[in-house]
C-alpha cells in the first residue's frame, strides 16, 4: 500500500514531505524545549505531533485528482512550523471564559451570564477564596455548623419567609423540593404553566425526574379553582404554581388567585409551592419592570416560594426556597440536597447581594443600577460617543443616529419586561448590517462586542454598557466600522 502510495507522488509533494521536519526534530529546537517546559511536554509533542499529521495530509490530498490536484503552497521551515505549534499550544492554553461588552439592551441575558455582580463581590471572592473561612463551623460553640445560616438569615429578613436554603439554580430547587415533599405523589399544576424554561428544560420532563405524578388541570388558557379541586384526591402531595416569568398569556385567559389557591391549600391540607423564577425582592414597577415579589408571595400564604438568584434578584445563580420551617427542614435533609447545594463562593456573592437590599443600595447592584438609568442620561452618553467616533471615520460613509428604542429586563426572565431607551444607530456603505454585527463580535476589534440589528441598521444600546468600558467600545467600533 504504502509503496502505491509513493508511486503516485508528484515530485512537488515528494520533495515537500522530505523537507517537512520530525516531531523529535521540531521537539529539539530551542523554542520547541524552551515550550515544552514551561508548558507540558506532554502536550507540545501531542500538538506537534497533530500539526505534522496534518501538513502531511495536506501535501498527499493536493495530489489526489478528485481534489483538482492543485499545488500545495505550505511554509514547512522549521520555523514556521514551530510557529504552528506555538498559537497551538496558546489557543489551548488560553480562557474560553472571557469578558464581552453587552451592547444588545437585554440586561438579564442568559447567554452572556446574566446579571454582573456587584463590585464589593470581587473583594468577598478574594477573602474567601484564598483563605479559610467558618463555612461549616460555628464559632461560636466550636462545633461543625451549617453553611446555610450565612444567607437564611438575610433572606428571610428579606422575604419575611421562616426559613431559607439555596441550591445551585431555580431548576434544581424544583426538582429537589417535588422529590422531597411528593416522589411518588401527584402534583396538580395548571396545564397553562407547564413552561419550558431555558436550554429546552420542560416543568413537565423535571417533575418526572423527581419522581412525581403529574396531574395536569384546567385547559392551557383557562383554569378554575374547580379544576384543582375535583383532582385533589388521596395521593395528592402539593399544589404547584408556576409564575409565566418567560412568556405571556393574552387574550380569553383566567386563572385562580394566588388568595384562592393558598385557601385551596389550607381547606385539603396540601402545601402550596410557587416558582416564582425570576425572583424579584423589590417592587421594580417604577422602572418598568412588573413582576411579582417574594415577599408578596410568603405573605399570601404560599408555603414554599423558589426563585432564582441571578435573575431580577441581580446576585449570582442559585436556587432558592423560602418558606415555612418545616417544609424548608424536610427538604433540606433530603440526600438530593447535598448533591445541589452551593460553595463557598457562591454563599459570599449572595451574602453581599443581599447586604446591599437591607442597605437599600440600589446603585451597587449592576441589574438594578441598569433598569434606574434614565433616558437622559443614556441620550447624554450616545451624544458623547457619537462625538468621539464620527470625526475619526470617512465622511458620506457612515449613518450614524441617536434614536428611540427599547431595551429588555431579560431575555428570558421577563422578555415581554421593556424600557424606554436611547439608541445608536449605525448604517455603513462599506458593510452591511450583519457584517458589521459579525465584525463586532469576532474581531478584529479589541474586545468582542455584543450588539443586535434592527432593520438592516447595527444598534448600540448603552444600558447595557457600563461608562468604563465605552472606550474599549468605541475603539471596537472604529474598527468594525471602517
Amino acid at each position: 500500500m504504502a509503496a502505491r502510495v509513493k508511486s503516485t507522488l508528484s515530485a512537488e509533494q515528494a520533495e515537500l514531505l522530505r523537507r517537512l521536519p520530525g516531531v523529535d526534530e521540531l521537539l529539539a529546537q530551542p523554542r520547541m524545549a524552551a515550550l515544552a517546559a514551561r508548558t507540558d511536554r506532554t502536550l507540545v509533542v501531542e500538538i506537534a505531533r497533530t500539526i505534522s499529521a496534518g501538513l502531511r495530509a495536506r501535501i498527499l490530498d493536493a495530489g489526489d485528482p478528485r481534489n483538482g490536484g492543485a499545488a500545495v503552497v505550505l511554509a514547512l521551515t522549521p520555523a514556521a512550523i514551530e510557529e504552528l505549534i506555538a498559537d497551538e499550544v496558546a489557543r489551548i492554553l488560553s480562557h474560553s471564559l472571557q469578558p464581552v461588552i453587552n451592547a444588545t439592551g437585554v440586561i438579564l441575558h442568559t447567554n452572556l451570564g446574566r446579571a454582573p455582580l456587584p463590585e464589593a463581590v470581587v473583594e468577598e471572592f478574594r477573602r474567601t477564596a484564598t483563605q479559610y473561612s467558618n463555612l461549616e463551623y460555628d464559632l461560636e460553640r466550636g462545633k461543625r455548623g451549617k453553611r446555610d445560616v450565612h444567607t437564611a438569615h438575610l433572606l428571610t429578613r428579606l422575604t419575611g419567609a421562616e426559613a431559607a436554603i439555596v441550591v445551585n439554580n431555580c431548576a434544581a430547587a424544583v426538582l429537589l423540593v417535588l422529590t422531597a415533599l411528593a416522589k411518588h405523589g401527584e402534583v396538580l399544576v395548571s396545564r397553562g404553566e407547564l413552561i419550558e424554561i431555558g436550554d429546552g428544560f420542560r416543568i413537565p420532563e423535571i417533575m418526572a425526574e423527581s419522581g412525581a405524578i403529574l396531574r395536569e388541570v384546567g385547559s392551557t388558557n383557562r383554569t378554575h379553582l374547580a379544576d384543582y379541586e375535583k383532582a385533589c384526591g388521596d395521593n395528592t402531595k402539593l399544589l404547584l404554581r408556576v409564575h409565566p416569568s418567560n412568556f405571556k398569556m393574552v387574550g380569553f385567559t383566567e386563572k385562580p388567585s394566588l388568595e384562592e389557591l393558598v385557601a385551596l391549600g389550607r381547606r385539603a391540607g396540601l402545601p402550596l409551592v410557587e416558582d416564582l423564577g425570576s425572583g424579584s425582592l423589590t417592587d421594580l414597577s417604577a422602572f418598568g419592570v412588573r413582576e411579582p415579589t417574594v415577599r408578596q408571595s410568603i405573605e399570601a400564604g404560599v408555603d414554599l416560594v423558589l426563585f432564582s438568584g441571578d435573575k431580577l434578584l441581580g446576585g449570582p445563580q442559585a436556587g432558592i426556597i423560602a418558606g415555612k420551617h418545616e417544609l424548608v427542614s424536610r427538604v433540606r435533609r433530603h440526600p438530593l440536597f447535598r448533591a445541589l447545594r452551593v460553595d463557598k463562593l457562591t454563599i459570599a456573592a449572595l451574602e453581599t447581594t443581599l447586604g446591599a437590599y437591607l442597605r437599600a443600595a440600589w446603585d451597587e447592584l449592576p441589574a438594578l443600577r441598569m433598569m434606574r438609568i434614565p433616558c437622559d442620561e443614556l441620550q447624554q452618553r450616545c451624544e458623547a460617543l457619537s462625538a468621539r467616533l464620527t470625526p475619526q471615520l470617512a465622511t458620506g460613509e457612515l449613518e450614524c443616529q441617536i434614536v428611540d428604542g427599547a431595551s429588555l429586563a431579560g431575555g428570558g426572565s421577563t422578555p415581554s419586561q421593556s424600557l424606554p431607551t436611547k439608541l445608536l444607530r449605525f448604517a455603513s456603505a462599506r458593510h452591511s448590517a450583519a457584517q458589521l454585527e459579525q465584525r463586532l463580535r469576532r474581531g478584529p476589534g479589541p474586545v468582542a462586542v455584543i450588539a443586535r440589528v434592527e432593520d438592516d441598521h447595527l444598534m448600540i444600546d448603552l444600558r447595557t454598557v457600563f461608562p468604563e468600558q465605552e472606550p474599549l467600545l468605541a475603539a471596537a467600533l472604529l474598527v468594525a466600522l471602517r
